[in-house]
């Protein structure tokens, strides 16, 4: 079956509040409660590589390195550049306003805002191979006066040309060029041009990976909240699909856990309705399992395959991470099993040993304070391995490669 690509038309405002929606669910998803994060990020890096959690939309990619470029080209010095580079960011956040389009960095914030888009992307455009400084933001900055005297005293030869070879750039000769009236009014569309920049970058640097199918199928379910849900999957490699296998197993099997040490909160907070919700979801969460038990059991039976497994093989996964999984898994495979899962006392200490072992005097289970604190939600949502913005992304370019004309003058 051919996959198909659509999204729903919100009006802004509509658009506005998914975003905010999308927003917190992904900070919750990011909250490391049980000390699980290098197995996520192990994955998510392994299929998504230059993404993250915090990226919103695709253009930023191009946003970035249009900036530093143009800031080059004037020769803004090492002590001056942070401060005209921050400029020129909020500048941007005004241009993009103008658009109202969603995804904007710094929409509330806007002067005041903290983490630029520069420091957000500035690892991901290097994986993608469109930053070719190999440092970090900070080394690129104090680089550029050394940058500068190296292209000001290049030797030419008789024909112009630099002798022993043009001076490496910091960024890729082949970036598109910015739209003219870029601080004026600006989109978070791509053109087609920019979108197959991005395509080719991704598929150049990460053959390989998930994101660089995604990208190369033109095209991206509706509504797929997880990545294994995606039709793209019937066109990928068995080594993808093995991995993502593994990936959703896990992200299946842990989540219990997850949904368990909020409930643990609830009930120490003695608050009904916090108690109630996280009871129907810990027990929506065993009938799932128990509707893919063949297939779960099967998978815990050979956890050497998912210890060993690719993405993991390249982390480094702590010891008592691996501990804390393998007791989770063997619990509800192989002990109480997942229904009973909830009221055993095993269980219980399990999830309690686990956060005063990560957090000591901080965790929440054993701090009043800590636990007065508590929201109501921490680390809740089952793992997506930051589906929710590589989907996002992986729209964006699907979008702009099917533009009959350029988006942006």
């Amino acid at each position: 079956m051919p996959s198909q690509f659509g999204w729903v038309d919100f009006a802004e405002a509509d658009r506005q509040r998914m975003l905010d929606v999308v927003q917190l669910f992904r900070e919750r998803d990011t909250r490391d409660e049980l000390g699980i994060g290098t197995i996520r990020d192990a994955f998510a890096d392994h299929f998504f590589p230059g993404t993250s959690t915090i990226q919103t939309r695709a253009r930023y990619m191009l946003f970035v390195p249009w900036i530093y470029r143009a800031l080059e080209g004037k020769g803004v010095p090492s002590s001056k550049i942070t401060a005209q580079a921050r400029s020129w960011e909020v500048a941007l956040i005004d241009a993009l306003l103008q658009s109202d389009d969603y995804g904007i960095i710094g929409r509330e914030a806007k002067k005041r805002l903290q983490r630029l888009p520069s420091s957000v992307y500035w690892s991901g455009l290097g994986s993608w191979g469109i930053r070719l400084f190999r440092g970090s933001q900070d080394q690129y900055h104090r680089y550029l006066d050394t940058y500068y005297r190296l292209r000001r005293d290049q030797e030419q030869n008789d024909d112009d040309e630099p002798v022993g070879g043009p001076l490496r750039q910091n960024w890729d000769p082949g970036l598109p060029a910015p739209p003219h009236d870029m601080w004026d009014y600006c989109e978070m569309a791509l053109t087609r041009e920019e979108a197959e920049y991005l395509q080719i970058k991704i598929m150049c640097k990460h053959r390989d990976s998930l994101l660089a199918r995604l990208v190369g199928s033109k095209s991206l379910d509706e509504g797929i909240a997880f990545p294994w849900e995606s039709a793209v999957m019937s066109l990928c490699p068995e080594s993808i699909c093995r991995n993502l296998a593994h990936a959703r197993d896990f992200s299946e099997a842990i989540h219990g856990a997850a949904l368990l040490y909020n409930l643990m909160l609830a009930g120490q907070r003695e608050t009904e309705e916090w108690i109630e919700e996280y009871k129907k979801r810990f027990h929506q969460w065993t009938e799932h399992i128990q509707l893919r038990w063949n297939a779960l059991r099967s998978w815990h039976a050979a956890m050497h395959d998912f210890w060993t497994s690719p993405p993991l093989k390249m982390a480094t996964i702590p010891r008592r991470t691996q501990t804390f999984v393998t007791r989770w898994l063997d619990l509800v495979f192989d002990g109480v099993g997942p229904e009973d899962a909830r009221d055993d006392t095993y269980a219980q200490n399990l999830i309690r040993d686990r956060e005063v072992q990560l957090k000591g005097s901080r965790a929440r289970i054993d701090n009043p304070r800590a636990l007065e604190m508590w929201r109501g939600a921490s680390g809740d949502r089952q793992l997506d391995y930051r589906w929710a913005t590589v989907s996002v992304i992986v729209k964006d370019i699907a979008v702009g490669l099917r533009a009959e004309e350029p988006a942006h003058a």
